[in-house]
């Protein structure tokens, strides 16, 4: 099988070209499920409460496996881990499409979160090893800038597909992850492996059992109860395993999360702002929503439709971010974006109205959060991620993707519990202004977070243990990350 072998030059916009679709299809299966949820519940017969556990055990398996993954990357080799999740990932889409009953959706839906764990931080990490240090920053804003493409696709894609059979949700990622995989096995580097011994099994264990309890408590807390038996059991062993972790991490001579990354510049303060502007984003996206769905009593499409022009503002702001940051510093852009984020969330509180009215508004929030996030989200990840050692760029990835996904999760339940169950349309409008208020407080923090990311390019020199300098041409301007 010569002629299947990857090829030996790397050329790193092929590389992001290919791994974008692997993290386009995850990004657009995130969203595009929620608008199949009514039409599964049709066809099975089952309630909304039985089948959200579509979405929430996906979500749980997702982010607790993305650390481990990553290390398992590092450790044998970013290219076959991404292939294999892909490959993983296609399998669970196709078997999705066949499920008989809910219990084998959900089944089939843990099966593709496995693929999507091993190939989202596999695929940045691809990413890094292929691209010169000083374009990593401009090639990570592209990669992000993926995800922000596939929450606008997939309200929109949901929509026409589920009028045609829900099942079309699945089984489109079939042919794109198939022809994804066959230039993935031609074309993707083989980037030298971490190696060494075994990591820390019981601290692997540890925590994937801590994040999966700690997202289960979140997700479940509004329909169970935040002070019923399953939410604080779960909170219990969330904490009692996160010390495990800890001790056997501190112990062992390879952990799973190496203490290094603490060290790397702008890690820390990347991952805490993705954590916090990530439950901004999930409350917005969820309110946006359940708004124009709900209380408008606007269809999936329409809904989908009235949404995309904010995510598809993303790649944009993400592409011209690079010279902004290059006037201002990262941080600043950062505090921008939070802002910007905040704005649009006051917009809707101050000019929504019971009435449609999507023009006067919708659609100028709607911007505002879409400028929000092509400011903020490719620029910390860029900053977190760039200067990543390359023997832990997997891991490093992970661990930024998993402070996501909890963050989504947080922002889910805190909107959930903000809105509450308002019994008349007045109550209504004050809920979501309260969402809505509360929501852009907490982007306006993620964003002074940010503002004390340092840009790389006024880093000193690289040393031992530190990255390169993170810094890209773009059109004759040297652009920092």
């Amino acid at each position: 099988m010569q002629s299947l072998a990857p090829s030996r030059e790397t050329n790193p916009r092929l590389v992001l070209a290919i791994v974008s679709i692997g993290v386009l299809l995850s990004s657009l299966d995130l969203f595009i499920v929620n608008v199949a949820m009514p039409a599964m519940a049709d066809d099975f017969g089952a309630g909304l409460t039985e089948l959200s556990w579509v979405l929430n055990l996906y979500a749980i398996v997702f982010a607790a496996l993305l650390v481990p993954a990553g290390r398992l990357g590092d450790r044998g080799g970013n290219r076959a881990t991404f292939l294999t999740g892909l490959a993983i990932f296609v399998i669970g889409s196709a078997l999705c499409s066949a499920a008989w009953n809910v219990e084998s959706l959900i089944a089939f839906r843990v099966v593709q979160a496995v693929g999507c764990a091993l190939l989202t931080p596999s695929s940045l990490a691809l990413v890094l090893a292929a691209t010169p240090p000083q374009r990593r920053a401009g090639a990570v804003r592209l990669w992000v800038a993926f995800g922000g493409l596939g929450a606008a696709l997939g309200p929109v894609l949901g929509g026409v597909l589920v009028d045609i059979d829900w099942r079309w949700v699945f089984l489109v990622n079939v042919p794109i992850g198939l022809a994804a995989f066959v230039i993935g096995v031609r074309k993707l580097p083989c980037p030298p492996a971490a190696g060494g011994p075994l990591p820390d099994l019981l601290g692997a264990g540890a925590l994937i059992g801590a994040v999966g309890s700690l997202i289960l408590a979140v997700v479940q807390g509004p329909d169970w109860g935040w002070t019923s038996t399953g939410v604080l059991a779960a909170f219990g062993v969330a904490i009692v395993l996160a010390v495990v972790f800890a001790v056997s991490s501190a112990r062992h001579h390879s952990p799973i999360v190496d203490p290094a990354l603490r060290r790397v510049p702008n890690f820390v303060l990347a991952g805490a702002n993705s954590l916090v502007f990530q439950i901004a984003f999930a409350g917005m996206l969820l309110s946006v929503t359940l708004w124009a769905q709900n209380v408008w009593g606007w269809s999936a499409l329409r809904t989908g439709l009235a949404i995309a022009p904010g995510p598809l503002v993303v790649p944009f702001v993400a592409i011209v971010a690079g010279k902004l940051i290059a006037r201002i510093g990262a941080g600043p852009v950062i505090a921008a974006g939070g802002l910007a984020f905040g704005g649009g969330l006051l917009w809707w509180a101050r000019a929504a109205s019971l009435s449609p009215d999507y023009v006067g508004g919708l659609l100028g929030g709607m911007l505002l959060t879409g400028l929000g996030v092509g400011l903020t989200l490719p620029t910390a990840f860029a900053v977190g991620a760039g200067t990543l050692p390359p023997q832990r760029f997997a891991t490093g990835s992970g661990v930024l993707s998993m402070a996501r996904q909890l963050g989504l999760a947080l922002g889910v339940a805190l909107l959930v519990a903000l809105l509450g169950t308002p019994g008349t349309p007045a109550a209504t409008l004050d809920a979501f202004q309260r969402a809505w208020y509360v929501t852009a407080a907490i982007a306006v923090i993620a964003g002074l977070i940010g503002f004390a990311v340092r840009s790389p390019a006024a880093t000193p020199t690289e040393s031992p243990g530190r990255a390169p300098e993170a810094t890209e041409k773009s059109g004759g301007t040297a652009v920092s990350a």
